[in-house]
């Protein structure tokens, strides 16, 4: 599947630019996953905010939906595909908390831009640990 960074939109007649400076080929379930946890925010974060298994749910079904339309093979996706890519986003939001953790330790010693890295650092990990038991529970339907 092709994936694509999800983050700010402008829409300029038909074209969308989509945060090129970090933009770049990924998979697909960490970019969507990354996207949830955006849900949150960032200077306030609040993981009240990841969307549950409801819209999760409804979210992907809408793009495998949309993605199989346009590949070709028509719109049905089955529950057990739903529930592999749930898996597989919800492993890389995972994955992203870790990720954006580290990043924000690296700016918090370097960057000049005004912002509390070290204490979006601290969010990031804290949700990386509260995650962890529940996501590496999960188990592919067979």
């Amino acid at each position: 599947m092709i994936s694509y960074v999800f983050g700010f939109v402008s829409h300029i007649g038909d074209v969308q630019f989509i945060d090129y400076e970090y933009s770049g080929y990924n998979y697909l379930a960490y970019d969507i996953g990354n996207h949830f946890n955006e849900f949150a925010g960032v200077s306030d974060v609040d993981y009240s905010l990841y969307p549950d298994r409801e819209l999760q749910g409804q979210w992907l079904r809408s793009y495998l939906e949309a993605y199989k339309e346009y590949k070709g093979f028509g719109t049905e996706v089955t529950e057990k595909e739903v529930e592999i890519l749930s898996i597989q986003v919800n492993q890389f939001a995972l994955a992203s908390h870790f990720f954006w953790g580290l990043w924000a330790l690296i700016q918090a010693k370097y960057s000049t831009i005004e912002f509390d890295f070290l204490g979006y650092a601290i969010v990031r990990f804290n949700q990386y640990f509260k995650m962890k038991p529940e996501v590496t529970a999960l188990k592919m339907p067979e």
